[in-house]
């Protein structure tokens, strides 16, 4: 009776312990659906196209959707920016200018993914060239524009090199840096397991 007993015991004890080792790896799994749930790749061959050829990292552009639009191409904000990054209407036209001013784009096609990342990757990779790849600077220049980085930066306040910015003065502007960074840095991590 007493063998029958810590042979029950130890199928039990056995049962358990792999029921928690295949939990482990079920949980693990479930966690990394989750987190690409939360921080998704859409859009991937239009981001990858204008990644390779702005020379922008693809996370760089997925955190800018994700935080602009929540990857809602319809978005549109109380300030007139439309589609998935966000994009105004002056900072069409500038875009516009210099990327396609022969081309028959309107300010409404940036409701169309594909232009709209187009635009948004060009402008991405105008603040991170112009920021000497600062992903913190290039943020704010992106939501702020970069005539206000540029004067930011040649106040000792908020520069301490004259080329990036070490903080930011403004609410909006110092969340909107925060989102970003954490966005890519999550972006990083999960698409790099």
């Amino acid at each position: 009776m007493k063998k029958r007993k810590r042979q029950h015991r130890s199928f039990w004890i056995v049962l358990v312990s792999l029921v928690c080792v295949m939990g482990s790896f079920f949980v693990g799994d479930l966690v990394r659906v989750v987190e690409r749930m939360a921080y998704p790749r859409n859009y991937a061959p239009d981001v990858r196209q204008y990644a390779a050829q702005y020379g922008i990292e693809e996370n760089i552009i997925y955190a800018v959707i994700r935080t602009e639009s929540g990857f809602r191409p319809d978005a549109e904000s109380d300030a007139g920016a439309r589609g998935l990054m966000q994009i105004t209407d002056e900072t069409f036209e500038w875009i516009k200018s210099k990327l396609a001013p022969d081309e028959e784009i309107t300010f409404d096609d940036l409701f169309d993914p594909q232009v709209n990342i187009r635009f948004g990757a060009y402008l991405l990779s105008a603040c991170l060239a112009r920021y000497d790849g600062d992903l913190s600077t290039s943020a704010a220049a992106y939501h702020s524009g970069m005539g206000l980085v540029d004067s930011l930066l040649e106040q000792a306040v908020y520069s301490s090199d004259g080329k990036t910015l070490s903080s930011f003065p403004y609410r909006q502007m110092n969340r909107y840096v925060y989102k970003i960074n954490e966005s890519y840095q999550k972006y990083c991590a999960i698409y790099t397991q």
